[in-house]
């Protein structure tokens, strides 16, 4: 049974709620629910969130979180999904910029969020069904594009530096695009993601933390292929 990807991104409050276990035990409920895996890849945006004055120690911040994603060509390891009701699921990753990237959740789960640098499909193989929406209209797409700029096409509204982590807050300032995003970095030897935190309209977060992460190792494009759920063929 299919969803309506308007009414998932306007409820994804209650996608947070909604836990996998619950739903196997009704298979007629289970039908009619949204998809958990979805919770946060479409985040709406908080209301009054604005964007921020950067000063030169700022500025600097961000630049280095930019110059992360923009030079970066793959990236691939491991996540642990955590939803505002406390919700844990785990699976695998893979990024390709610009654009493409590959979310495998973990048994029980059997749910694949893919992006082929266009859309962005959240499938369940159990349920079989999927929903579709258009990259340019989440948070990832500022992030993973061809050419990142955060400072030119984001609204920075928290930026964090201490001596082990970088943390910025942003937004699209696109109006089409909705979504808030905070972003985790390790400082190193070489900047590193750690985590990234969602937040939709009714304040609640999704957290995605990563790890095992090997970067810019070549990966088959064949990943990032939507295909239909239950068809073999590129839809």
């Amino acid at each position: 049974m299919g969803h309506n990807m308007k009414a998932t991104v306007a409820g994804l409050s209650l996608v947070i709620a909604i836990g996998i276990a619950s739903a196997s035990a009704d298979p007629a409920a289970k039908a009619a629910e949204p998809n958990p895996a979805g919770t946060g890849w479409s985040a709406q945006l908080a209301e009054g969130a604005a964007g921020i004055t950067l000063d030169a120690a700022q500025s600097q911040t961000v630049k280095k979180i930019g110059d992360y994603f923009n030079t970066m060509k793959t990236l691939q390891g491991s996540f642990v999904q955590t939803a505002a009701d406390g919700k844990v699921m785990k699976g695998s990753f893979q990024m390709m910029r610009p654009g493409m990237f590959r979310f495998d959740y973990a048994r029980p789960s059997r749910q694949i969020i893919v992006s082929d640098g266009t859309n962005l499909a959240i499938q369940d193989l159990d349920l079989n069904n999927e929903d579709r929406i258009a990259l340019d209209q989440t948070p990832f797409r500022v992030l993973l594009r061809n050419e990142v700029d955060l400072v030119r096409d984001a609204k920075i509204n928290e930026v964090q530096e201490t001596d082990t982590a970088l943390l910025v807050a942003l937004q699209d300032k696109s109006p089409d695009t909705p979504g808030r995003i905070k972003l985790v970095m390790a400082k190193g030897e070489k900047l590193q993601l750690k985590e990234w935190v969602t937040t939709d309209a009714q304040g609640l977060d999704t957290r995605v933390e990563v790890s095992d992460l090997k970067l810019d190792e070549k990966l088959e494009a064949e990943r990032f292929v939507i295909k239909a759920v239950g068809n073999p063929f590129r839809q």
